[in-house]
């Protein structure tokens, strides 16, 4: 049963007061004859003016563009420019082994790049008709959990920071940066990970790895606690996000959302729950709803996302089984040093490996994981060799930015960087 967020109804202020030119100090030159008793500001101040927000703007948490038409500081007109971080992704990875692909996927949401590393090695895993090791499907679902909550609390934190309040963010990014020296101790790095393989994982869990994560977890309902007693009921966060940006289920469906974004507006799609994969039917957690789709609504859905990522690793984390890492199949998996050493068998299969990578039949596929942005596509065509003939990411927040000129338009400049904040677009993810 997905878990309903109850949010009260959001009732607009009343329209501000119109002003006539003599309200406001000084004397009216007698002379001019363009004043009159019923002047007003809207009068006075008829010529549009246009703005650049971006593409280095820091509230843009990323590199593009809106380009605004204001009338005072309502938005009329919108424009938005992305491409600015274009990296060429699709088309260098035709030229990569698969394995080699996987550090260019750390760099497609950075905020979450294990999830990323999970979703590209599943999809050539499916396309190949492998099953990973259970032991390995429990280490990835910890570490994506972990990610998810990774993500939320920097999108959370840094869009509530957006609008005015900074202590939230160091609430969460200290309980973060707990989570952060958790997987830098598995992988060896704290933002671009690149920890699975086509087949498994890069390595097996340090001594005392789920210990460690454990009293990380620890740090996690406190700092929510914290950072929404600071917002429940503050004045200046209700009126910023109340009834701010607001979109309806059906048209987030028709701009292609997914993941928080497409749930704070009341549709329950979760690919967890709707196509489950790793064993996440056989978990119980709930999926958070949304009921006004606006900024309020798309940040408190995610500070609960957070509580159920939460039940999910403590579900996981005792339940890791012992066993291989990797799959037993020598299309993917390295042979052992010593038998590679000891065996002609094993030392041509390694070389087969080094040289010519990963090779799936030939053919195409799609498949999907439920990232902390919403659903991330791989469409992969193999030609039988070992680099793709073509891939092609579907990035969940490009869809979400498309609907970026639809929320602000009508609303106030002020809103724009709102608006941003919550929908989380990472520039890494959205030009690739």
């Amino acid at each position: 049963m997905a878990n309903k967020i109850d949010i009260k109804e959001f009732v607009p202020s009343e329209a501000p007061p119109r002003y006539s030119a003599r309200d406001f100090d000084g004397d009216v030159d007698p002379k001019r004859d363009d004043f009159d008793e019923g002047l007003t500001l809207p009068d006075i101040n008829t010529t549009p003016m246009f703005i650049n927000i971006g593409p280095t703007h820091p509230a843009t948490h990323g590199t593009f563009r809106v380009y605004a038409q204001l009338d005072g500081e309502t938005v009329e007109k919108a424009g938005v420019d992305v491409g600015y971080l274009h990296r060429g992704f699709e088309k260098i990875v035709e030229i990569k082994q698969y394995n080699q692909i996987i550090p260019y996927t750390d760099r497609l949401n950075y905020c979450s790049g294990l999830t990323n590393n999970v979703a590209f090695c599943k999809a050539v895993e499916r396309m190949m008709g492998i099953e990973v090791p259970p032991r390995t499907i429990a280490i990835r679902v910890i570490i994506m959990e972990i990610q998810r909550i990774m993500d939320h609390m920097i999108c959370c934190g840094t869009n509530i920071v957006d609008i005015g309040a900074l202590t939230n963010f160091w609430y969460f990014y200290n309980a973060r940066d707990k989570l952060n020296d958790v997987l830098e101790a598995l992988t060896g790095a704290r933002l671009t990970y690149t920890y699975t393989r086509v087949g498994g994982l890069a390595w097996d869990l340090p001594d005392g790895w789920r210990e460690n994560v454990k009293a990380a977890i620890k740090e996690i309902p406190s700092a929510i606690k914290d950072v929404r007693g600071l917002v429940a009921k503050n004045r200046i966060f209700q009126d910023r996000t109340r009834g701010v940006g607001q979109i309806s289920g059906e048209n987030a469906i028709n701009f292609g959302w997914t993941g928080p974004c497409l749930r704070a507006s009341g549709v329950d799609l979760d690919l967890r729950k709707v196509r489950p994969y790793y064993g996440y039917e056989d978990l119980e957690f709930d999926i958070p709803i949304g009921s006004n789709g606006d900024v309020y609504d798309r940040i408190i859905v995610r500070i609960e996302e957070m509580h159920e990522s939460l039940k999910i690793i403590h579900q996981m984390i005792d339940r890791v089984p012992d066993g291989p890492i990797n799959v037993d199949d020598k299309r993917v998996t390295l042979p052992p040093k010593q038998k590679v050493h000891t065996s002609m068998e094993a030392l041509i299969n390694h070389f087969k490996l080094v040289i010519d990578g990963v090779q799936p039949p030939p053919g195409r596929i799609y498949d999907a994981t439920e990232t902390p942005n919403g659903e991330l596509g791989f469409y992969i065509i193999s030609d039988g060799s070992g680099h793709p003939y073509r891939i092609k990411v579907r990035p969940p927040c490009f869809y979400t930015m498309n609907a970026l000129k639809f929320l602000v338009e009508g609303g106030m400049v002020a809103d724009i960087v709102a608006i941003l904040g919550g929908l989380n677009v990472i520039a890494g993810e959205l030009d690739r």
